[in-house]
């Protein structure tokens, strides 16, 4: 394996996560791939690993024993982790909060907020012992306003916001750069998932305008981590043109 960066990335078997894999593939990072499907990981792998060094972890991170298991199991040649993208999350439903269901709201919470968290207390150590790396959470618009029928989902991206501004405290006297990116409306599996495989309802979030692209965010994603090292990008919020806010889209 080269000597090139490692990047982690959560959330690798499609949308931003995946987008982000290939783009640092074309650029030469390294990488360990973590999702859910294992299908779409060996997929994924066997595209990528003509480019760069690749390998994959399969666990659900809310489970927190499995999370901390996999990545001390990670090979000598893949711990020395100089990126981490926390972009695993989900929402579930969209209902009014006297409506909601108590099954999405722990889901939100566990994926969104703790799975971060578990994902980032196994990485960090190795980080603060060589005083350098980079953290990138992705977070949401979603966590910077609340919206009609967010409620729980705008809480925990909420948490993610703060969790990112407590990591670079907490972290500041290691040299590690910490740092979230906050997409509005991408045109991803996200509203399949919050309406439940319901396709139907899911196209219709993104019909009358252009939305932003998995690809779109993972340039940003670079960008951001090919920066000179004393250069930190805390904070960035991104959306389309057509969108103004979380409710406020032009659609023609």
């Amino acid at each position: 394996m080269n000597k090139n960066k490692i990047a982690l990335i959560t959330g690798a078997t499609s949308g931003i996560g995946m987008a982000t894999a290939k783009l640092f593939a074309q650029n030469n990072i390294n990488l360990v791939l973590c999702g859910r499907r294992q299908e779409r990981l060996d997929t994924l792998k066997r595209e990528l690993e003509k480019e760069v060094a690749v390998h994959t972890l399969t666990f659900d991170v809310r489970n927190k024993t499995t999370v901390l298991a996999q990545i001390e199991s990670l090979p000598n040649n893949f711990k020395d982790i100089d990126i981490l993208i926390n972009n695993a999350g989900n929402a579930h439903g969209l209902e009014p909060i006297q409506d909601g269901s108590l099954e999405d709201w722990d889901a939100m919470l566990d994926i969104n907020v703790k799975g971060l968290l578990y994902v980032s207390k196994a990485v960090i150590p190795n980080m603060i012992a060589k005083k350098s790396g980079h953290i990138i959470n992705i977070g949401s618009t979603a966590g910077k306003e609340v919206y009609p029928k967010g409620n729980v989902y705008c809480a925990s991206k909420h948490a993610v916001d703060a969790i990112n501004q407590g990591m670079r405290i907490d972290l500041n006297p290691y040299n590690i750069k910490i740092g979230a990116v906050n997409p509005g409306m991408v045109e991803t599996e996200f509203s399949e998932v919050r309406f439940k495989g319901n396709t139907e309802k899911a196209a219709k979030v993104y019909q009358g305008f252009k939305p932003l692209q998995p690809e779109d965010i993972a340039d940003i994603i670079h960008f951001v981590v090919t920066r000179p090292y004393h250069v930190n990008i805390a904070d960035l919020v991104v959306m389309s043109t057509a969108q103004a806010s979380s409710t406020i889209v032009n659609k023609n």
